[in-house]
């Protein structure tokens, strides 16, 4: 087999809750060595999150996979000077603290660049690393927010609503992985490693692409639409006897199979429909007629007709269709992933698919210091010195019938 697209590549994280640590499992996935920098007394905050499995965070296992765990107090000169050596091996760093609070470590991309000009510095933050909300705390519903998702999302007469899962703190991972791997393309030709600033806020205003072309083309704002397209239709979810499906019937092509499948040729040539912009523009006139005729059929006979109509077309599925679904199980995309005290996790395949160096499969997120004097050990640290470390309070070992990871 070949080796993975990031081996040699060495990445520290100095991460919490989502982005960074959603940044650094994409880079693990493709190969990269990501060692995990959490604090001895609790580590990363997700490790308290449920469901738990014997105690273990169901998500932090799926979030952290591939990765090791070294449990490093950096309030302490040790904790930091360990932290030194082993960036000094490094070649990404991705955290996302608080901007400033690095900095207060000594640990700032200044502060660092002078004597590691060749490392990779990302960070991720609510804001920014500059600008008027740098300073202030920055969750994803405060980005979806404030980035107008929640302005967007929902439907015209209800409340505002979020994106169901966390869109900004992953984006913001996504683009902050992109970004370290741009900064190590670019190093390869100058030598010479950057900082790279993301996050959550720019990472949900930059999905705005109808929005921005409507408002910058005509001043229009946008609105929620419920699950429709700004526009174009029909291109929404649609009321079945027994559930629900999405169809998106928005070129002549499909939107004559669409009718045809539905009964509904009239509509083919009814001026106010002649076009995907138009039938937006009486979305309000059009979808009551195309559930008359949805609402009497099963979304499994729907989805069939319509698929054989090359129309698009899919079931609203719940999570638990999604997770036994035979596409994704014929692709092989969930695998099993081993851990020192649980049974093995079951984790979503990366969506990633290098044909030459394909996502690594290793294991689930690790023990809380698991790795600490290994990797110490590797520093260059003598087994006496990590104990003497642990004493101190300055790292914590994981331990297990008298072993610490490798030291007896």
């Amino acid at each position: 087999m070949n080796p993975s697209a990031l081996a040699g590549i060495r990445v520290v994280e100095i991460g919490q809750f989502m982005a960074a640590p959603f940044a650094t499992m994409q880079l693990a996935d493709l190969g990269a060595e990501v060692i995990k920098i959490e604090n001895p007394a609790g580590g990363d905050p997700t490790r308290s999150t449920g469901p738990f499995l014997d105690g273990e965070s169901s998500p932090f296992v799926r979030l952290n996979r591939n990765k090791r765990s070294v449990a490093l107090d950096l309030k302490s000169s040790e904790g930091r000077a360990a932290l030194l050596r082993l960036l000094s091996t490094a070649d990404v760093l991705v955290e996302n603290l608080r901007p400033g609070a690095l900095e207060r470590l000594g640990l700032s991309y200044a502060s660092l660049s002078a004597s590691l000009p060749r490392l990779v510095y990302v960070s991720a933050s609510g804001w920014g690393q500059d600008g008027p909300l740098a300073s202030l705390p920055g969750l994803d519903i405060m980005a979806q927010a404030r980035g107008g998702l929640m302005s967007i999302t929902g439907t015209p007469e209800g409340s505002p609503v979020k994106v169901g899962v966390p869109i900004c703190d992953l984006v913001c991972g996504l683009y902050g992985a992109m970004g370290a791997l741009a900064a190590l393309s670019a190093r390869a030709q100058t030598g010479v490693g950057q900082h790279v600033d993301v996050s959550l806020y720019e990472a949900g205003v930059s999905f705005a692409i109808w929005e921005a072309g409507m408002f910058f083309a005509t001043g229009e704002v946008g609105r929620p639409h419920g699950s429709a397209h700004q526009n174009s239709a029909p291109y929404q979810a649609l009321r079945c006897s027994d559930g629900w499906i999405t169809a998106g019937a928005v070129t002549p092509k499909t939107w004559t199979s669409f009718c045809s499948v539905l009964g509904l040729e009239s509509l083919v040539s009814d001026a106010r429909f002649g076009t995907s912009y138009q039938r937006q523009q009486h979305v309000d006139v059009l979808i009551p007629l195309i559930e008359a005729a949805t609402s009497v059929r099963t979304v499994a006979d729907l989805v069939a007709s319509l698929d054989a109509a090359g129309v698009p077309c899919a079931p609203i599925n719940r999570y638990d269709s999604v997770f036994e679904d035979p596409h994704l199980a014929a692709r092989d995309f969930f695998w099993d992933a081993p851990h020192p005290t649980l049974p093995p996790v079951r984790q979503l395949g990366s969506p990633m698919r290098l044909s030459s160096s394909p996502a690594r499969r290793d294991s689930a997120g690790p023990l809380l210091g698991f790795d600490t004097a290994a990797v110490l050990g590797s520093l260059g640290y003598s087994a006496a010195e990590v104990r003497a470390l642990e004493s101190a309070g300055a790292v914590l070992c994981w331990h297990e019938e008298g072993v610490v990871d490798g030291h007896v």
